[in-house]
């Protein structure tokens, strides 16, 4: 380790040990990237998230209210109704007068959980193949759930929900024209790959549960947006920060911290996954078309080459959506979510970010044919992100 890199950890822990952190001073110290050592970068995002107070005194209290909300949740959204421990001489109470799985009822919590399985099954489809070239979302966490998982409850994870729902009943896929195709129950056993099925020993789950769990809390609290394919990769980079931390005391709460930094990151984002806001000013067609108003600005001759047969949605909805998760490997997409997060216009950053990597590669795609430039678009050949970032930082200054 270099004495001046040392020198920046140490202006790190200067700054966040203040009785009140200078945020101003701290999104300029992480826009140039954030230190892992010592938990830096999860500290850090935490407060630029807004889900940490400034003020360091506050930290403890904070911290303790939110995770126990967040237990809360799970005792309300997680645990399925009637579900009771019966070798403990309770009665079961899954099936009564009032409420039963057939009772029709809209306020029916058996009608309820039904309904929540449609759900439950996307979101454990997506978070299943989150980051399939890392072997940490397939891995057992060292701190797993024990209010799900402690042996004197009978709870049901939801994965156990999940190979239970996909066992008994028939795998309905209905595409976009209507066709409607059912698998009979047998089939369904095959709908995951079996090295994706190895089974933990009993009291442990793999990251990717944790995840699960994150999502399907959050559909449960935003019924309105629910979940859609590509939250699980907004998700995933801010859980393996937190879950990583070496801070064993931060890291044990990886879960809870990792569900309301999403949640206030969604706040921000969550119009670019609302299909009906989608040509609204704060829709993501506006954000896709203010990619090339911007390179209009900055690159004319590139803009107009591009212009002609490529439109932005081809490539800039996956870009914006999901915050170039999906074109970098992890690491480099949580350097760009350094300089993202720190920045006070995060999502215009953003658009300066897309901006750039257009341009660093503008000889290409001024030579290149429809098919070559969509390929570049669609598989960005650039991988040195700090090329990108001083790029869209050059621009920004420029404006």
């Amino acid at each position: 380790m270099s004495s001046s890199y040392k020198s920046r950890i140490q202006e790190f822990n200067t700054a966040l040990s203040e009785e009140k952190i200078n945020l101003e001073a701290l999104r300029d110290r992480c826009f140039s990237g954030i230190p892992f050592e010592g938990g830096i970068r999860a500290l850090c995002w935490k407060i630029l998230l807004n889900y940490l107070p400034l003020e360091r005194a506050l930290w403890d209290s904070f911290l303790k209210k939110q995770r126990e909300v967040y237990a809360q949740f799970l005792k309300e959204m997680i645990i399925q109704p009637g579900i009771a421990k019966a070798n403990l001489g309770l009665s079961r109470e899954d099936v009564t007068l009032e409420d039963h799985p057939l009772n029709p009822n809209p306020e029916s919590r058996w009608n309820n959980y039904f309904k929540d399985n449609e759900v439950l099954l996307q979101i454990d489809k997506d978070v299943r193949r989150l980051y399939p070239d890392m072997a940490f979302f397939q891995r057992a966490t060292e701190y797993p759930c024990l209010l799900i998982l402690d042996p004197q409850n009978e709870y049901e994870t939801l994965r156990r929900r999940v190979e239970q729902t996909t066992l008994k009943a028939q795998t309905v896929d209905r595409n976009r024209s209507g066709v409607t195709n059912v698998s009979s129950p047998g089939k369904a056993q095959n709908l995951y790959p079996s090295s994706e099925y190895e089974v933990l020993p009993n009291g442990c789950e793999a990251h990717w549960e944790v995840v699960e769990r994150i999502l399907f809390v959050y559909a449960k609290l935003n019924p309105g947006i629910a979940y859609v394919q590509g939250m699980n990769e907004i998700v995933g980079p801010i859980y393996y920060t937190f879950a990583t931390d070496p801070n064993s005391q931060w890291k044990e709460h990886a879960e809870a911290d990792t569900f309301f930094c999403f949640t206030n990151l969604m706040s921000e984002n969550r119009d670019n996954f609302i299909k009906s806001l989608d040509d609204s000013q704060c829709g993501i067609t506006y954000k896709m078309e203010s990619v090339y108003s911007t390179l209009k600005e900055k690159d004319v001759e590139l803009y107009l080459k591009l212009e002609q047969n490529i439109k932005p949605q081809y490539f800039t909805f996956r870009w914006l959506t999901l915050l170039l998760s999906q074109e970098f490997l992890l690491p480099d997409v949580i350097r760009i979510w350094d300089t993202l997060f720190s920045d006070k216009d995060r999502f215009s950053f953003l658009i300066l970010v897309c901006c750039a990597m257009l341009i660093l590669i503008r000889d290409q795609l001024l030579v290149g044919d429809f098919t070559a430039n969509m390929r570049l678009l669609q598989d960005y050949p650039i991988s040195d992100v700090h090329t990108i970032l001083k790029k869209a930082k050059q621009l920004q200054d420029e404006a």
